[in-house]
């Protein structure tokens, strides 16, 4: 809140405010900010007092003003064009950009901008992951002649052989069937996805990504100058229509796919959908990703796109981030057999190899069932917070656009989600707008939320009071 009697005044303090959250992309370039009038209406201050706080924005370089049109977020680089995506404008106005870039959230797991739970968090709360075993499993490989034997010399390319043997063993209880010489050893989840796409892209190639769908992938596939085909993403699979149309025109060198338990919406692939998609992989020729990010919170009898295909044109992708330990960083790729070597190759030009240290007490947190006990607690405790969640979302008005499932509820407002994200900050609340989760990042009125995260009645009660002003003033 602004206070009157603080040391700085009131211009001072909006303008930090703003300036902080364009410093650490909670707005990003491009993005309007609320007209004077909103702003002080807003903020309960004066508007010369919002025009004296913009007036510095505009001096610091931060803000520029446009006729008629109100104050925007500088761009990095004015006249840039966007990466051509099918169905988008070559240079998007300020209005098809989200007022939240990509990576605010990932910058939110770094740097809290409250001490209260942060409902657009893509991670469990530290008190639900932790444990003892872990301190366990480490302890075995710190001993002087443990770490002499690990640490004095680079590990094995593909990743600590024996996790990749008990990761083999684990894949087997999803029916992927996976030699531990098909998998590699990433720095997380990420990485694998990253290495998949340098490895089998070049700049302008045609990648198929479901629509809404990881913010970060549609980020980070345009900085390595690819061109999305956003495809929407049903309850039962991608829209096979659609899918197929691109594969006509376009010929698209990849897929990337969650299967199960969808970010954000929770959906699962049905067989009838994973069939459908890899009989079109064959038919064109194309690559599946599927990222398994949240198979921990998934029944085993899920269908998989790399069970049915038995990884011939699929790229099996998992991790740990999101059930055990997020600073190890340990995900990893099962691959088929002949694009192994190519991908190794692209994560020995990357990272040459991955801390065998860390990997080794992994899978001994798997080989002696820690990680399986640890994870039926956090799926029981998961389903509770599900429950209390979408019991107060619905109280306070909100409805659910999708089955609420997993770790993510995909929430519909009834406003638009990028306005109210810059108000929930003002209360201490960081969300995840639902146009943060499309390739156009056209105004949204959904949301995605951890339900870990949103028990507490104060959230909704403030959610629900924001949303009520909101549709005053539209």
């Amino acid at each position: 809140m602004l206070m009157k009697n603080g040391t700085q005044s009131l211009t001072e303090q909006l303008a930090s405010r703003f300036a902080q959250r364009i410093r650490e992309h909670l707005l990003a370039p491009g993005a309007r900010l609320p007209s004077v009038r909103q702003c002080a209406q807003q903020q309960g201050v004066s508007p010369s007092t919002v025009v004296g706080a913009y007036d510095l924005l505009l001096a610091q370089g931060l803000v520029q003003a446009r006729k008629n049109r109100g104050f925007f977020v500088r761009e990095r680089a004015p006249g840039a064009e966007v990466p051509g995506r099918i169905g988008a404008p070559t240079d998007a106005t300020p209005a098809q950009r989200a007022p939240m870039n990509a990576t605010a959230l990932i910058r939110g797991m770094f740097y809290s901008v409250s001490d209260k739970p942060q409902p657009g968090m893509g991670v469990l709360p530290q008190e639900w992951l932790r444990s003892s075993f872990l301190a366990t499993a480490l302890r075995r490989y710190t001993t002087v002649q443990a770490l002499n034997a690990v640490s004095l010399q680079y590990g094995e390319p593909a990743g600590d052989s024996g996790l990749r043997r008990v990761l083999s063993s684990t894949l087997a209880g999803l029916s992927v069937q996976a030699s531990a010489a098909q998998i590699i050893t990433t720095v997380g989840a990420t990485q694998a996805l990253d290495l998949v796409s340098r490895t089998l892209l070049r700049a302008g190639d045609y990648v198929m990504v479901e629509e809404p769908g990881w913010s970060v992938e549609f980020a980070r596939l345009d900085a390595l100058g690819m061109r999305i085909l956003p495809v929407p993403r049903r309850a039962e699979g991608p829209d096979l229509e659609v899918m197929a149309r691109y594969c006509a025109e376009y010929r698209p060198k990849l897929f990337v796919s969650v299967s199960v338990l969808h970010n954000p919406t929770g959906f699962s692939l049905s067989p009838y959908a994973a069939h459908a998609i890899l009989q079109l992989a064959e038919q064109y020729q194309f690559h599946v990703v599927e990222d398994d990010t949240y198979s921990h919170f998934a029944p085993t009898h899920a269908t998989r796109l790399s069970a049915l295909d038995g990884l011939q044109r699929t790229i099996y992708v998992g991790g740990f981030a999101k059930i055990l330990a997020p600073n190890w960083r340990i995900g990893y790729m099962a691959a088929p057999t002949a694009l192994v070597e190519r991908l190794l190759d692209t994560k020995l030009l990357s990272t040459l190899t991955t801390p065998a240290l860390l990997e080794k007490a992994l899978a001994w947190c798997v080989e002696q069932g820690q990680l399986r006990r640890h994870s039926e607690r956090i799926r029981q405790q998961l389903d509770a917070a599900r429950h209390r969640s979408v019991k107060l979302a619905l109280a306070h008005g909100c409805r659910f656009a999708a089955e609420p499932v997993g770790i993510f509820g995909w929430v519909d407002t009834g406003v638009d989600t990028d306005v109210l994200a810059q108000r929930m900050l003002d209360e201490g609340y960081l969300i995840a707008p639902g146009a943060l989760f499309h390739a156009q990042r056209t105004p949204s009125p959904l949301m995605r939320i951890n339900f870990a995260t949103t028990q507490e009645a104060a959230f909704w009660s403030t959610l629900q009071r924001l949303r009520a002003e909101q549709q005053k003033a539209a």
